[in-house]
């Protein structure tokens, strides 16, 4: 009985100890994104190919406060939620100094023309919100490199990533998490409402909460 009820008493303590190194997992909240690290420099110039079969050059985004993103047109949903979270954030920010670009990780199937198709869906304005295809490798180091998203064929993370007039990265979050999208949209309020200052960096946004990559699609 004695050793009974020491080995019990064992196994609640290495229970206890156990909880005490890990902290609890509350179900149905939602795991907080884990920070980004803005970059230091300007986003490295790019070029790709719009909906319209265009060439773009990142060159244009000078002086605009932009949104990024990663996504393929035939994922099953995750990427048309991303998508209507974005058009809904142009449609509420209705500035022409914001803009959203959306790269694809699938290039091989989305053609300029499939991204048309694509972008209709959402009503999208081409001067406002591109879809970008091209070389894979260059999408590659676009997403992993200036988004710091996943980015691989038909990997990615349902993400929007901010960036300032300067091409800084300032921080972003979930486009699937209403709570995320406000605190997105108030990132993207804030670095719009930036002035330059006297030596030409943007001054820093009040308060906004760095925010960053998740697990792949």
């Amino acid at each position: 009985m004695k050793t009974r009820f020491f080995y019990s008493c064992l196994a609640i303590g290495l229970l206890l100890a156990g909880c005490a190194r890990q902290p609890a997992v509350v179900v149905g909240e939602p795991e907080p994104d884990p920070e980004f690290t803005a970059a230091a420099d300007p986003a490295a110039p790019f070029t790709l190919t719009d909906q319209l079969g265009r060439e773009f050059s990142s060159e244009a985004l000078a002086g605009k406060v932009w949104l990024g993103a990663v996504f393929f047109a035939n994922c099953p949903g995750p990427c048309f939620r991303e998508n209507q979270a974005i058009a809904d954030i142009l449609r509420e920010i209705d500035d022409s100094d914001f803009v959203a670009v959306s790269l694809t990780c699938d290039p091989e199937n989305d053609t300029p023309e499939a991204l048309r198709r694509y972008a209709d869906r959402f009503s999208a304005d081409p001067d406002r919100w591109k879809f970008l295809t091209g070389e894979m490798a260059v999408i590659e180091r676009v997403g992993r490199g200036k988004f710091l998203l996943p980015t691989e064929v038909g990997v990615h993370a349902e993400k929007g990533v901010v960036f300032d007039r300067q091409g800084k990265l300032r921080g972003g979050f979930s486009l699937t998490d209403a709570d995320r999208v406000e605190l997105l949209k108030k990132l993207i309020r804030e670095v719009l409402a930036e002035e330059a200052a006297a030596d030409g960096e943007p001054e820093p946004a009040a308060t906004a909460e760095p925010a960053a990559t998740g697990a792949a699609a």
